[in-house]
C-alpha cells in the first residue's frame, strides 16, 4: 500500500460515483501532512459582466473525475512522490469583496503555513490579489506566469481598487511580485485603456500578446522563461479565458467589451506553456473565471481540470517516468 494519497481508481468505482473532490483524491479539512492541497474560492461578486463563475469550482470537481492518475504525454506520476488532498472551499463572504479578500489571504496562509502549496480555484480573478499576499508572507516576492486574454493591471474598476481586472497592479503595490520576473500570455484585450498594458510595461513586466504567438510552438519561450526565473520562487496565474472562446466559452470575462475575445490561445500552446515550466520553484497557482452557466458542453471546466493537473505535474519533486 502507498503511503501517498491516490484518486479512487474507475476500475473500483465508476466515474460518476462517488463524492465529488477533485480528481477524486480524498478530502480533509486542513492542509496538515500534506505537499499540496487544491481548494476553490467560491466568489464572483469582483467580475465585471458575467456572473456565475462562483460555481466554477464544484463544476470543475465535476469534470475531473475522468483525468487519470498518471500523465501519459509526460510521465509525470504526481501521486508517487506527493501527497495531494482536496481540502474543500475558503470559507467567505460573497456579499463583501474586500473582506471576502481578507478572508482569503488568511486561510490559505494557514494551508500554506506548514510548507503546503497550494492550487486554489475561482471564482473571478480578484482572488489572485489575496492569494499573492499569502505567497509573499512565505516565500517573498515572486516571479509570475499570467496566462490571460487581459493585463488585469487597471486602477481601479467603477471606483473600487478591488476588482478582477486590479489584481496584479494591487499585488506590485504590495510588493508580492518580482516584476523582472513576470510574463503575461495570451494578452489581446487591453482591459479597459491601453494604459493598462502601458502601466505594466513600465513596472517591468514581460507581456507576450496572443498575436505574437499565433501558429508557433511556446518551447522556445518557456526556454527563456526558464532562464529568467532560475531558482526563484514562481506561481502560475491561470484564467480561462487565455484560451480562445472557440475551445472554451464557459467563461465570467471575456466580454468585458461586449466583443468575445476572439484570437486567442490554443489548448495545445497551453499545454506547452504548463508543462515547460517544469523545473522551475513552483509554490502555488489558480485556475480562475469558469462559468459553468455559459460552459453548455462542459468542455471549459474540463479543460481547466486537465490544466489543473499538468500544474500539479509540474510541481517540485514531481517523479517522471521514463518516456
Amino acid at each position: 500500500m502507498s503511503k501517498f494519497n491516490r484518486p479512487i481508481s474507475a476500475n473500483d468505482l465508476a466515474r460518476p460515483a462517488g463524492i465529488s473532490t477533485m480528481f477524486r483524491l480524498p478530502h480533509q479539512t486542513d492542509a496538515k501532512g500534506l505537499d499540496v492541497c487544491i481548494t476553490g474560492a467560491c466568489i464572483d461578486s469582483g467580475a465585471s459582466n458575467r456572473a456565475g463563475t462562483r460555481h466554477g469550482p464544484r463544476q470543475i470537481r465535476s469534470e475531473s473525475s475522468l483525468i487519470r492518475e498518471v500523465n501519459p504525454a509526460t510521465g509525470a506520476e504526481p501521486y508517487d512522490c506527493l501527497q495531494v488532498a482536496d481540502v474543500g472551499d475558503i470559507p467567505l463572504c460573497m456579499y463583501d469583496l474586500p473582506e471576502a479578500c481578507k478572508q482569503i489571504k488568511k486561510h490559505v496562509g494557514s494551508l500554506m503555513k506548514d510548507g503546503c502549496k497550494v492550487i486554489t480555484m475561482g471564482g473571478d480573478h480578484t482572488i489572485s490579489y489575496p492569494l499573492l499576499q499569502a505567497v509573499k508572507e512565505k516565500y517573498g516576492p515572486v516571479g509570475l506566469i499570467h496566462l490571460d486574454a487581459h493585463s488585469d493591471t487597471s486602477d481601479t474598476m467603477f471606483g473600487n481598487k478591488v476588482a478582477h481586472g486590479t489584481p496584479f497592479r494591487r499585488a506590485v503595490e504590495d510588493g508580492c511580485l518580482d516584476c523582472s520576473k513576470v510574463f503575461q500570455i495570451g494578452i489581446r484585450g487591453s482591459g479597459y485603456s491601453l494604459q493598462d498594458c502601458d502601466w505594466a510595461k513600465q513596472q517591468g513586466f514581460n507581456i507576450i500578446r496572443a498575436e505574437e504567438c499565433w501558429y508557433k510552438s511556446m518551447a522556445p519561450l518557456m526556454e527563456e522563461i526558464r532562464r529568467t526565473m532560475g531558482d526563484n520562487p514562481v506561481y502560475i496565474s491561470f484564467d480561462i479565458d487565455a484560451i480562445d472562446p472557440g475551445f472554451c466559452p464557459g467563461t465570467g470575462t471575456y466580454r468585458i467589451s461586449g466583443t468575445p475575445e476572439i484570437g486567442g490561445l490554443t489548448t495545445i500552446q497551453c499545454l506547452e506553456i504548463i508543462r515547460g515550466c517544469r523545473g522551475l520553484n513552483i509554490v502555488g497557482g489558480d485556475m480562475v473565471e469558469v462559468s459553468p452557466g455559459y460552459d453548455t458542453s462542459g468542455n471549459t471546466a474540463l479543460t481547466a481540470a486537465n490544466f489543473i493537473f499538468e500544474m500539479l505535474c509540474v510541481f517540485p519533486g514531481v517523479k517522471y517516468s521514463q518516456r
